[in-house]
């Protein structure tokens, strides 16, 4: 078995295959499926993942692995199979599945180098080297020699290599140890002149102490050495210094302490007894905890993964990225302690990579992540729990766009263990899956300790208008923050930023600041008193008198989180504030460090978008603010409403989870629509019941499943002629029952002065669709006049625009 089928990293479809490679000599045996090895192609040499090992080829003159990158399989089999799948479901490249499943750390990095190929020593090409066989590519740009090497490449004195760098560093501390038995170094210390002080006191600590090894660092801190002297006694051969590998550990300044498992409730233990019965008999089922919020449904993936943990087994916990809060993690680590593995985006390239070898080495048996915590991998895995299931965060943007959920049952059929998907919200294809008997529905229908649902105000905006209020507070909220501070109880204010941003706009023209190479307004930004466009970074000053009438009365509108963190400073200047947005979270640690200050009473009222809707428990929240909860409503998708129906939701459940009772109030210039008027009730049955019939009546999932091409391109012509063609291609091979709506310009329809037009198809039953846009896409690919042509395909899209 010497050859090895290789998917090379060169995301094409035209290298959308294996491509074989001979083993050489040394490696046979060592190289297995699963792992990246570094391959020549073309001129060059890339990283690739060894797909499967075998004896013949039909190729007649097979290259050589260059080297492996890996000692052990990166991806194990499981994840080699649910590669393939990933690449029928969703359409995309192998090579992007596979690089999907592996930390950023274990991207390659590629090294240009100019190498020597004359040696004549006394040549010049020699002092343009200074005599040394390589040439780093940014060398030689820095002493500007890039075309001079050029040249010699032509003539074939020089070549240029690519090196497959690993970008993944492994983090290492100095340990030292003593080389000598203890009576040679008591001799040694004893026979140490005067003057060597500090080399004494460091072979006495090795004599006195029980500690054989020590780092680098503990010894200078503790004896107040240089390492110097450390170097001299390791010189002279006295202690020996090894390199150590350490992991980079994100919360080493965590104290956990360790919590107990709760009584449960009469509902829960109802909730959790067939989740433990499915366990029990390894079968692959798929429950959903619809449970409002504040039910208790974390003490329920605490018990059942407790009791997946006592069978030898592993589990994969999903929270959305917003709410992988310090609070969340903190349940986690307290129950089950170094067990647990956590992969965010919080976390730097180092700790995530150093966490993901922690799962593989099977250091850690329970993983709590984000989306691509899904991959995590596991070899023996009892439960996935995915809290907040109807979360958008769990659908992937760019290829592969999988599904967490859907990655979840898949792999839960392989290992046969249960699925659970939380939620107080459940998106609306769940909860007709459940209601149709596909999952299995579980209901926590009442809060902890019975406490009551908070009471929910809708306050008309139109109305306090015309009672001549103009600020963003109407009465009876600003009533209800004055009464919080009095009280010493805390408030928390959410705006509702989600398509809705402060643009800047002229009052006599009605001009609106739009960006120049997209067809979307630009955001004010007030901090640096710019115009920036959030697709392509376009940016400019604001400026002073409107472009197109001239008249000074050019404003921004919009309300920023600032803007309302100034208001609440003029009418309210004895509350303490804290704003949480994208502005003030952007520094490593710092949503931690605002929460925490938070929860120890440092502030009254937490200001934020959405990063604040999810995941808090704080006992002393009374009172939540939406003070924009139509924003979503006006969206050009189909999902808007049932958006706004789970955050109003969400958001309101963050108030009076303990003993006080807690008090909403929701500001909206729609009070009339029913996503408003139900959250209010708290009411997801009887929204669901509404939002069905919608669904219905457009053709809209759950009712008919759906598949969205986006063409672009520079000309708008060509753009125009490709989406028609693609629509007519698909019509034809598609049955009558199938709604094709299209070529259509996209929502947004120019970004990166990139027109977008698109084609939406809707269907219940088509075996023949996945065949037809792969034929799409390899046909554009391939295709020599579709330079500059983008097209994507994504089956059951979350985003619209």
């Amino acid at each position: 078995m010497n050859i090895a089928s290789v998917i090379v990293d060169v995301p094409a479809m035209r290298t959308d295959k294996t491509f074989d490679y001979l083993i050489p000599e040394k490696w046979l045996g060592s190289i297995q499926p699963g792992m990246r090895v570094a391959v020549p192609f073309g001129p060059r040499s890339i990283q690739g993942f060894v797909i499967g090992i075998k004896q013949d080829t039909e190729v007649n003159k097979l290259k050589s692995i260059i080297e492996p990158l890996d000692l052990t399989p990166v991806l194990n089999e499981e994840l080699l199979r649910l590669g393939d799948w990933l690449t029928e479901e969703t359409l995309c490249l192998a090579i992007s599945a596979y690089q999907a499943m592996l930390p950023a750390a274990m991207k390659a990095k590629y090294e240009k180098m100019f190498r020597r190929l004359e040696k004549d020593s006394s040549s010049p090409l020699a002092e343009l080297f200074h005599g040394k066989e390589e040439m780093t590519w940014k060398e030689a740009e820095e002493r500007e020699l890039l075309l001079t090497l050029q040249k010699e490449v032509k003539k074939g004195n020089a070549e240029v290599v690519y090196i497959v760098k690993n970008k993944a560093n492994k983090k290492t501390v100095r340990v030292l140890e003593p080389v000598l038995p203890h009576d040679h170094l008591k001799e040694i210390a004893d026979g140490l002149p005067k003057n060597a002080v500090k080399q004494k006191e460091i072979l006495q600590y090795f004599l006195h102490s029980n500690d054989k090894r020590i780092t680098a660092k503990e010894l200078s801190d503790s004896l107040g050495t240089a390492s110097s002297v450390i170097r001299g006694l390791v010189q002279k051969g006295f202690l020996r210094e090894i390199n150590e590998e350490v992991y980079r550990d994100p919360y080493e300044h965590h104290t956990f302490y360790k919590t107990e498992a709760l009584p449960l409730t009469t509902d829960q233990q109802k909730a959790i007894k067939p989740i433990l019965e499915s366990i029990d008999s390894e079968i692959s089922e798929t429950f959903l905890l619809y449970g409002v919020t504040g039910s208790g449904k974390t003490e329920i993936y605490l018990q059942s993964i407790q009791k997946v943990l006592n069978e030898g087994k592993e589990a994969i916990v999903l929270v959305p990225e917003i709410s992988l809060t310090p609070q969340m993690v903190h349940r986690f680590k307290s129950r089950f302690g170094s067990d647990v593995a956590v992969l965010h985006s919080g976390l730097s390239v180092g700790e995530k990579y150093d966490e993901w070898r922690k799962i593989e080495r099977k250091e850690a048996r329970v993983v709590v992540g984000a989306r691509s915590a899904i991959f995590a991998p596991l070899e023996n895995i009892g439960i996935i729990i995915i809290d907040e299931e109807h979360e958008n965060s769990y659908k992937q943007e760019e290829n592969p766009r999988y599904h967490a959920r859907d990655v979840a049952i898949h792999r839960s059929i392989t290992h046969q263990c249960p699925v659970i998907l939380g939620s107080a919200t459940p998106s609306l294809e769940t909860f007709a899956r459940a209601q149709k008997g596909i999952y299995t529905l579980l209901t926590l229908p009442k809060r902890m300790n019975n406490q009551s649902l908070p009471k929910v105000s809708i306050i008309d905006m139109r109305e306090e208008l015309r009672s001549g209020n103009r600020s963003m507070f109407s009465t009876d909220l600003f009533d209800k923050l004055q009464d919080r501070l009095e009280k010493k109880e805390q408030t928390v204010l959410f705006l509702n930023k989600r398509g809705h941003s402060s643009f800047v706009m002229c009052r006599d023209c009605g001009y609106v600041l739009q960006c120049p190479d997209c067809d979307i307004s630009l955001t004010y930004h007030r901090h640096s008193n710019q115009m920036k466009c959030h697709y392509c970074g376009y940016e400019c000053y604001v400026p002073n008198t409107c472009p197109e009438c001239n008249s000074d009365h050019i404003r921004y509108f919009g309300t920023g989180t600032q803007k309302v963190e100034e208001e609440l400073g003029k009418l309210l200047p004895q509350a303490r504030v804290i704003r949480m947005d994208v502005d003030t979270t952007s520094r490593k640690g710092a949503h931690e460090k605002l929460l925490t200050q938070f929860e120890e009473g440092k502030a009254d009222i937490l200001l934020g978008t959405q990063m604040i809707a999810k995941g808090l428990d704080f006992p002393n929240i009374t009172l939540v603010g939406v003070l924009s909860a139509d924003t979503m409503l006006h969206l050009p998708d189909f999902r808007s409403s049932e958006k706004t129906f789970q955050l109003l939701t969400q958001v309101s459940g963050r108030a009076g989870r303990h003993d006080k009772e807690g008090e909403v109030i929701i500001q909206t210039y729609s009070p009339e629509h029913y996503s408003i008027e139900l959250a209010g009730l708290h009411d997801y049955d009887s929204f669901y019941h509404r939002e069905m019939q919608m669904r219905k009546l457009g053709s809209y999932p759950p009712f008919y499943f759906m598949a969205l091409v986006t063409v672009s391109h520079e000309d708008l012509t060509k753009t125009l002629g490709v989406t028609d063609k693609i629509t007519k291609f698909i019509q034809k091979r598609l049955s009558s029952q199938a709604v094709i709506l299209g070529p259509v310009a996209s929502p947004i329809s120019r970004i990166k002065n990139r027109y977008r037009y698109q084609c939406l198809i809707k269907y219940k039953r088509e075996p023949e669709l996945p065949s037809a846009l792969k034929a799409v896409l390899e046909h554009f690919q391939q295709n020599k006049n579709s330079e500059g042509l983008t097209i994507s395909v994504d089956v059951n899209p979350y985003m619209m625009m």
